[in-house]
């Protein structure tokens, strides 16, 4: 299945999904860490699927949760600029409108 197409901010720090913000993976980290996190995110995805006891849901979702912050889609912001974490907001409602307002409606469809 392709991936989808998804709206990017002009900075690169985030991609529009479901009518939301989500920040991009640090573009800083090497190609081998890159593909270590991706590959612990997915193990630890897997996890979450296959855990039968709340003690097994926890550890899977708090190893999900560290594989993000290694790919510094969580956690402190990778940039350095000073701008905020506008993470899980409409685009339309943060920083972000006026660029959103301007794209083709095409584009925003993909991101809703």
């Amino acid at each position: 299945m392709p991936r989808k197409d998804y709206p990017e901010t002009p900075d690169g720090r985030y991609f529009v999904a479901r009518a939301r913000l989500w920040r991009k993976t640090d573009p800083r980290l090497s190609d081998s860490d890159r593909r270590a996190a991706v590959k612990a995110l997915m193990q630890a995805r897997r996890a979450v699927q296959t855990a039968e006891t709340d003690t097994d849901i926890q550890a899977a979702r708090a190893a999900v949760d560290a594989a993000k912050r290694r790919l510094g889609e969580r956690g402190p912001v990778w940039w350095d600029d000073g701008a905020p974490d506008e993470t899980g907001t409409h685009p339309k409602n943060c920083s972000y409108a006026t660029w959103w307002e301007a794209l083709p409606p095409e584009t925003r469809d993909r991101g809703l």
